[in-house]
């Protein structure tokens, strides 16, 4: 794998895990909304991953076939988690029921703090990666001297 390779890759990588810090954060942040445009709390949000052939034109991919497959990350969606919503009772809350009960968002913060620290460390693990080749092509180009 060349140097260019591997830093696409990587590149790849932390946009990919960027992507999900920033669900996460939303998540977190309207962890307390109980109703949204649709009438609905907030519902739960998280990603959907894909890898996709490094290369995009014909002759790499063949190469890339040829080789052993090198393939990088993308965000191929971001969906609403299907989980039901938890209901508590307050009837002095505004957007209580008759029976007194709120609907509130399917977001447990402990899943996504611990979702949080996961994306956290993928991404240092991207970014360790990204200067090692960065390291690693530096000291080659210290090699002709």
């Amino acid at each position: 794998m060349d140097f260019e390779t591997s830093m696409k890759i990587s590149a790849s990588g932390l946009q990919a895990h960027r992507a999900w810090i920033n669900v996460l954060s939303a998540n977190l942040a309207n962890i307390h909304t109980t109703r949204t445009a649709e009438g609905t709390p907030y519902r739960r949000r998280t990603l959907i991953y894909e890898s996709v052939p490094h290369e995009e034109n014909f002759d790499a991919l063949l190469r890339e076939a040829a080789e052993g497959e090198l393939e990088r990350v993308e965000v191929a969606a971001v969906v609403p988690d299907s989980r039901d919503f938890k209901t508590v009772y307050d009837p002095n809350h505004p957007d209580a029921d008759a029976d007194g009960m709120v609907r509130l968002p399917n977001i447990n913060p402990v899943e996504e703090m611990a979702n949080m620290l996961t994306a956290a460390r993928s991404y240092e693990a991207n970014l360790a990666a990204l200067n090692t080749a960065k390291t690693l092509a530096l000291k080659a180009l210290e090699l002709g001297r």
